[in-house]
């Protein structure tokens, strides 16, 4: 191969090369080109654009300015019509007040004229009464205050009588018929209900086999007396009455728990600390049961549902309880049973009258000392066993410690009333009797008029001898109601006192 040809050979890749690179080149300046035009177009296209969005943005802002510029006009004209309308009610107020103002000048001026009239003619009447006074002062011989005071006297004496007469006339006309009512009712509710009562103590006595059995109970030391009496909340006296130990205390609850418990060590025999300690927590749990059982008892009897078991419980430990001698539980049951049957008499809610009757007196089985009336706190207990507002409210007024709110609410006052006075119901102390039969007779001889004064049956009625010369019968009649009044005012008494003012006139003469 020659020298010329391996140079071709060299050369004409290289002019290839570089032919290739003008070629591309020469094409990309083409490219070029075309490029610049397309975005010249690109360009003026988008010009055009936003020209022609200017223009429709400017169109729109310019029918928004001429809808509020009609809008702001068509207000201004509004709230010119207003304002006109405004001064126009003004202008027709002020004439109003200006006719107003010249009605009321002319009333002053024949209100002034009427006055000086007016003044003429008192001064006028004034020298006339005065001429008669002085006229009647000489023909009486008396001053105007003491003809007054004649004249006042004998009006009030007048209308005293009048009073007293129509007084009496409406009472007698009212006790024609309620009277009439009232003892049917309460005679009805007493015959169809009867209850036998049995008094009841702070003291319980217990037998015993033998007096060696005394020793066993007090123990070594006392320390089985003592553990009974902590245990059961009592006091136990051991004296030399033969065969009897004696359980004091004020809570029946716990003396039957005393006296169940030493029955039951004396029956088995063994009487220790832990054996007493044993049986009184046994004979504890078993009154409780007994007591919810009570309840149950009474609330069957009269036929009452839907009572809590609470309720319940509360109203069986009433069975343990004694109010002046009388059994609470007993005592509840009478009164339930009394007021349902006045209540179905007068055509009002029996079983409502039977279910405050029946809890009125709940308050006394869980009552403490200072917490309160046990009216107040039964009716906060009845709340919380959720029962109505009704019972709630004639259980706190069944001695009147709130305002009785309804006739069922009476009815239990009248039963409780009723079952408390009733002959052999409670026992009363000699001291507390005679005291207040003291009270009743002190009341009456407090009258202006009055004798003398008897309480007789038993302070169910007070009668009242007054002076014949000094009471006369229409005073008489008047002196028996306020002496009735201060009675229920300044006493408390069960039942009614009947007040019975004798007023007689003899005249003695001798034949010698």
């Amino acid at each position: 191969m020659t020298m010329v040809t391996i140079i071709v050979l060299i050369v004409l890749p290289i002019l290839g090369i570089l032919a290739g690179i003008a070629a591309r080149a020469y094409y990309g300046r083409i490219n070029l080109s075309s490029a610049e035009a397309k975005s010249q177009r690109i360009i003026q296209d988008a010009l055009k654009d936003a020209e022609n969005k200017r223009k429709e943005l400017l169109i729109e802002a310019k029918d928004q300015l001429l809808k509020e510029k009609n809008l702001m006009e068509k207000e201004y004209r509004e709230r010119r019509q207003e304002l006109q309308n405004v001064e126009k009610r003004a202008l027709q107020k002020e004439e109003a007040i200006d006719k107003r103002l010249e009605q009321t000048e002319k009333q002053e001026k024949m209100a002034k004229i009427k006055e000086q009239e007016n003044k003429e003619k008192e001064e006028e009447l004034r020298r006339e009464f005065d001429r008669h006074k002085k006229e009647l002062e000489r023909i009486a011989g008396m001053t105007s205050d003491e003809a007054k005071q004649v004249l006042m006297k004998n009006l009030e004496s007048e209308a005293r009588f009048e009073v007293s007469k129509v007084i009496n006339k409406i009472e007698e006309e009212a006790k024609r018929t309620a009277d009439k009512k009232a003892k049917e009712v309460i005679i009805t509710a007493i015959q169809r209900n009867a209850s036998d009562y049995t008094s009841e103590s702070t003291i319980t006595t217990v037998s015993l086999p033998s007096d060696e059995m005394k020793g066993r109970i007090i123990g070594r030391e006392g320390r089985n007396i003592r553990t009974l009496e902590n245990l059961a909340g009592v006091d136990m006296i051991i004296d030399d009455t033969p065969e009897v130990v004696v359980i004091s205390g004020f809570d029946p609850v716990r003396r039957e728990i005393a006296r169940l418990s030493l029955e039951r060590l004396i029956q088995n025999g063994r009487i220790h600390p832990a054996r007493i300690e044993e049986v009184v927590e046994k004979v504890t749990a078993e009154i409780e049961e007994t007591m919810l059982e009570e309840g149950e008892k009474a609330a069957y009897q009269l036929g009452i549902t839907g009572l809590s078991k609470e309720a319940l419980y509360n109203l069986g430990k009433l069975k343990y309880r004694s109010s002046y001698g009388q059994n609470v539980l007993l005592h509840s049951l009478e009164v339930a049973n009394m007021a349902g049957i006045m209540a179905g008499e007068l055509k009002l809610d029996v079983q409502l009258s039977k279910r405050a009757g029946l809890l009125h007196d709940i308050g006394k089985g869980s009552i403490v000392e200072g917490e309160g009336a046990h009216a107040i706190v039964g009716s906060e207990m009845a709340r919380k066993f959720g029962e109505n507002d009704k019972c709630v409210k004639a259980i706190a007024a069944h001695h009147n410690d709130r305002e009785p709110e309804s006739f069922e609410a009476v009815l239990v006052q009248v039963a409780d009333a009723i079952s408390a006075s009733r002959p052999g119901a409670r026992k009363e102390s000699l001291g507390t009797y005679l005291k207040r039969l003291d009270n009743l007779e002190q009341i009456a001889l407090g009258f202006k008029g009055v004798e003398k004064c008897y309480a007789i049956q038993a302070g169910r009625e007070l009668r009242v001898i007054v002076d014949n010369s000094l009471v006369s019968d229409d005073k008489a009649e008047g002196i028996a109601r306020d002496v009735a009044t201060k009675i229920e005012s300044e006493l408390k008494y069960p039942g009614i006192v009947k007040v019975t003012v004798i007023r007689e006139t003899r005249i003695i003469e001798y034949a010698k």
